[in-house]
């Protein structure tokens, strides 16, 4: 998903050649509307190369020394993490340091980006909110264990080798695109699918408890170009979010209340959907980021959801099958 929207900000607002790292069977449907231009080879590269492949990364690195890199890439879903910790850690942590390698070796004096999260800090006490960047650490899944790994990492480099790193940790941030593992998306994809009667009239949800922060993709890819092209300073960090605050269960109702299916919705818990731990207090302090950058969301929640809603009616997979995520 943000992959996606940043080259969607970068074609509309540089004049970069852009290179997009993809595997053999990554999906290209979220920029299938740029197929045209990349097959033209109109500043659009697309790379093979695996995080988990030290060879591809060095390849892929030397023939493309990049100026500005940003390190979106990872195994991404918490959930799955717990039943996969060790391709988790292999992908996210040794893959940062991968990557890392190969651009010390070929392109040292590139500005980077390395993608941390939000969820680093996991379980945090009340009377630590909002959240600021010395927080401590207190990673909630295998997922965010490997995040806290990625982004000392990240710092590592900085430190050891003089490398322009520049580390986030985004809060919870959505829109068109999301893949349908995630809560908001899985809520909306399924909405979507009651409406066109391809599913009885209930919500598989999982916790619903979890107070989150949320924000636009689109405006989390604005805030990473300002990132690394606004002062960018070697070894910094920075904590990046909006400033709505809902729990998944409200945000959830906010969804259902859209729906145009005229009968009753039921919300329905799957114990398959639980995680045995979860980050329930996600609010973020981003005035480092903000003094900084002066960067501030602009897409209000609503429209956030009305976009991912409608993203999901119009989704023509939906008329083809059900995967019961």
């Amino acid at each position: 998903m943000v992959g996606s929207h940043l080259l969607d900000y970068l074609i509309e607002n540089t004049n970069w050649h852009i290179f997009g790292m993809i595997r053999w069977r990554s999906p290209l449907d979220n920029i299938k509307h740029h197929i045209d231009r990349i097959n033209r080879g109109d500043r659009i590269t697309l790379v093979y190369a695996d995080l988990r492949d030290s060879i591809s990364m060095d390849n892929m690195i030397r023939d493309s020394k990049p100026d500005y890199v940003f390190h979106l890439a990872a195994q991404s879903y918490p959930y799955i993490s717990f039943n996969s910790p060790l391709e988790t850690y292999d992908t996210n942590i040794q893959g940062t340091e991968r990557l890392l390698s190969a651009l010390k070796k070929y392109a040292k004096e590139a500005i980077i980006h390395v993608c941390s999260s939000s969820e680093v800090f996991g379980r945090v006490p009340k009377e630590k909110l909002p959240i600021n960047e010395e927080c401590t650490f207190h990673p909630a899944s295998p997922y965010a264990i490997s995040k806290v790994g990625t982004d000392l990492t990240g710092r590592y480099y900085a430190e050891a080798y003089g490398m322009c790193v520049i580390t986030t940790r985004m809060f919870t941030h959505t829109g068109p695109r999301r893949g349908d593992v995630f809560a908001e998306s899985s809520f909306a994809k399924q909405i979507a699918m009651i409406e066109k009667e391809l599913i009885p009239p209930v919500i598989k949800t999982g916790n619903l408890e979890s107070l989150r922060t949320w924000s636009d993709v689109r405006d989390a890819v604005r805030a990473y170009y300002m990132l690394l092209t606004i002062n960018p300073i070697p070894g910094e960090y920075y904590n990046i979010g909006g400033k709505f605050h809902l729990s998944v269960k409200d945000m959830l109702t906010h969804l259902v209340n859209k729906s145009i299916f005229t009968g009753k919705i039921t919300i329905e818990t799957d114990p398959n959907r639980i995680r045995p731990i979860d980050a329930d207090l996600q609010i973020p302090n981003t005035e480092k980021f903000y003094k900084h950058t002066n960067w501030k969301p602009k897409i209000n929640f609503d429209t956030t959801m009305n976009d991912l809603l409608n993203y999901w009616r119009d989704n023509t997979s939906l008329k083809k099958r059900y995967i019961n995520r």
